[in-house]
């Protein structure tokens, strides 16, 4: 049995902050498993989330500074709680880095965090930059996340995973169908925020209000609904296409959220297929909008541990990355839309 120890960076769109996990993965013949050694998410100061969600607009010398301050911050973030993992022998650190701009469409997609940066400070292998192989051959370069379920969770056929966006993974015998799917928690979060917390816990915000059907409505009909295929979404979408709607509407903080919640669980019921539905990510622990997606869909929604909901991302990140490293596929074509699989990801041996 081989064996390989990673560990996986995730910073999703939702700005919550750096998810951190180190793992084990294990190989016999064709057959992966893993098993997680310590797990830790770092939150991010409200000043510091405000900083990533303004950066599209700012200068270029603006990005390049916060490309490399970003790989600083979350080097320290691993040496200051990962210091025994990486002197335990970890073999490579994976970094998904932050999403500033995803558009596909227009042959690019940008995640900050400089990978160089990250290997000469902690003196391990780096691999980063995962999507932008996808996204030259024609894909979208998301969702990524399908070829880690389809090895290292193969009792579930179907994932939703509810970040910053909402997407969904559906395994066939032959192939995968997986896409984003409509807002998840950035613009949940956004809203909350408004009210003085850092996220609707729970959902409780969203259960007092009531759905705003001319809202929900003009939501449902944005033209991305009407895209088939491999489609994604970047936060930039949601800023100019999604946010304006709901600020129009005039509404309370409660009855805006509740529309959203609404809106999301409309919009997986209506992709999602009758297998049962593995839901994770940080929307997973609102217990509003999962009954809402519950009562919607025609599958059985499947919430498991507290560990697997918060780090799966991050888990399968690790596993993608450590692909690249044995130079294997960690991105299917089938998925994205690209013309090929491919094998994405830089690779810094800087330490």
């Amino acid at each position: 049995m081989e064996k390989y120890t990673v560990i996986g960076l995730m910073s999703g769109s939702s700005l919550d902050g750096l998810d951190v996990c180190f793992v084990t993965f294990f190989r016999e013949a064709d057959r992966w498993s893993y098993e997680v050694q310590i797990a830790a998410c770092f939150e991010y100061t409200a000043a510091f989330r405000e900083e990533l969600r303004q950066l599209p607009n700012q200068s270029a010398l603006a990005f390049a500074e916060m490309h490399t301050r970003l790989g600083k911050i979350f080097s320290e973030y691993v040496s200051d709680s990962f210091a025994a993992s990486l002197t335990a022998g970890s073999d490579l650190i994976v970094s998904h880095g932050q999403t500033i701009f995803h558009q596909p469409d227009k042959g690019f997609t940008s995640q900050i965090g400089c990978g160089a940066t990250i290997s000469a400070l902690l003196k391990k292998p780096v691999v980063c930059d995962l999507r932008t192989v996808d996204v030259a051959l024609g894909g979208q370069g998301a969702p990524l996340v399908p070829m880690g379920e389809r090895h290292l969770f193969p009792d579930f056929q179907q994932f939703l995973n509810i970040g910053g966006i909402s997407n969904i993974a559906i395994h066939g015998e032959d192939t995968v169908r997986a896409f984003d799917v409509c807002p998840g928690n950035t613009l949940l979060n956004h809203y909350a925020q408004k009210t003085g917390v850092s996220y609707d816990r729970d959902g409780l915000l969203a259960r007092n209000g009531r759905v705003n059907g001319e809202l929900l409505h003009a939501l449902d009909q944005l033209p991305f609904y009407q895209q088939v295929g491999p489609r994604s979404l970047g936060t930039e979408h949601l800023l100019t296409q999604w946010l304006p709607l709901c600020e129009a509407a005039a509404l309370s903080m409660e009855d805006v959220l509740c529309t959203l919640v609404e809106h999301i669980a409309v919009q997986v019921a209506a992709v999602a297929s009758a297998d049962d539905m593995m839901v994770t990510g940080g929307g997973a622990f609102n217990s509003f909008l999962v009954e809402r997606i519950a009562a919607l869909s025609p599958c059985k929604v499947v919430v498991p541990d507290a560990q697997t909901i918060a780090y799966k991302e991050a888990i399968i990140i690790g596993f993608l990355g450590l692909l690249r490293y044995l130079h294997m596929p960690n991105a299917l074509a089938s998925v994205t839309g690209a013309s090929a699989d491919s094998i994405g990801g830089a690779i810094y041996f800087a330490g």
